[in-house]
C-alpha cells in the first residue's frame, strides 16, 4: 500500500513510540500512544497491530493489550473482525463524510445552544488554553498542540448546556484522527487552526452566535477535504489490474 502523507516539516516530529510508557504501561497509556501514532501517521491504514508486538513494546501483560485494543475499536479508530488481526481502520470517503456530517450536526447545535456573551471566568480559561495552543505552534511541539486542541475544544463545548452532547462531540472527534493525519502537521493548517480558535474567542466575546456557529462549522472542514483528496490520489496511484 502508498504512503504518501508521511510529510512532517516540524521541528519536534513525534517518533514512533515517543509517548511510550516505563515498565507495566496501563490501557489509557498504550490508547493515548496508539491515538497519537495513528493521528501523526506513524501508523497507517491497514497497517496491521499485532499483539506480541504492543506488549513488548509496551512492556504490558498481554490482558492489558487487549482491553486497549478494544477501547481503540470502540472509538473506532481500529478494526477486529473475527479470527482476523487487528487493524488500523482505513476510513472511505463515504465514512469520512458521514462522520463529519454528524460533527458539524451536533458542533453547530452545542455553538447555537450555548449561552453568549460567555461568562468572564469561562472566556478567561478558554483564552489561556488557546495562549498555550499558540506557545505550542510556536515551538512546533506537535504532540503538545493536538492535546492542547482537544482541550480547546472540550472547555469550548462543556458549556454548550448539555453533557450528553459535549460527549457525544469529543467521541466523535476521536474517530476523526486518522483523518486529521493528513492536515495536522502542515504548518498551513495549523496556522489556519490557531486564526479559527482566535475567531471563536472573538465571537465568545462579543455574543455573535451566527458567526460562532458559522465558524464551528467551517473549522472542522479542512482536515475533511485533505483527507479525501489523499484518498483519491491514492487509489488513482495504485496500479490497475488487468
Amino acid at each position: 500500500m502508498q504512503r504518501a502523507h508521511k510529510v512532517l516539516p516540524l521541528e519536534h516530529e513525534p517518533q514512533a513510540g515517543a509517548a511510550a510508557a516505563d515498565s507495566g504501561a496501563t490501557v489509557s497509556e498504550i490508547v493515548e500512544t496508539l491515538e497519537e501514532d495513528i493521528l501523526f501517521g506513524l501508523l497507517h491504514p491497514r497497517e496491521r497491530l499485532i499483539e506480541n508486538d504492543l506488549i513488548e513494546r509496551f512492556d504490558a501483560k498481554r490482558h492489558v493489550v487487549r482491553q486497549a485494543l478494544a477501547e481503540l475499536d470502540r472509538i473506532g479508530l481500529v478494526e477486529r473482525p473475527p479470527g482476523r488481526s487487528v487493524t488500523v481502520k482505513d476510513l472511505e470517503p463515504s465514512e469520512v463524510e458521514q462522520i463529519y456530517a454528524m460533527r458539524e450536526l451536533l458542533e453547530t447545535a452545542a455553538a447555537a445552544w450555548m449561552p453568549l456573551p460567555l461568562e468572564r471566568a469561562t472566556l478567561k480559561e478558554i483564552t489561556e488554553i488557546q495562549k498555550r495552543h499558540d506557545a505550542a505552534a510556536a515551538a512546533r511541539d506537535i504532540r503538545a498542540m493536538f492535546r492542547i486542541n482537544i482541550e480547546f475544544h472540550r472547555a469550548l463545548f462543556a458549556h454548550c448546556g448539555n453533557h450528553y452532547l459535549s460527549e457525544q462531540i469529543e467521541l466523535l472527534g476521536k474517530k476523526a484522527h486518522a483523518v486529521r493525519s493528513f492536515s495536522i502537521t502542515k504548518p498551513e493548517h495549523i496556522e489556519s487552526a490557531r486564526h479559527d480558535h482566535w475567531h471563536i474567542i472573538r465571537a465568545l466575546q462579543k455574543g455573535d452566535r451566527t458567526k460562532l456557529v458559522s465558524l464551528c462549522r467551517d473549522h472542522i472542514q479542512v482536515a475533511k477535504h485533505a483527507y479525501i483528496d489523499a484518498y483519491q490520489a491514492r487509489v488513482s496511484a495504485r496500479p490497475q489490474r488487468a
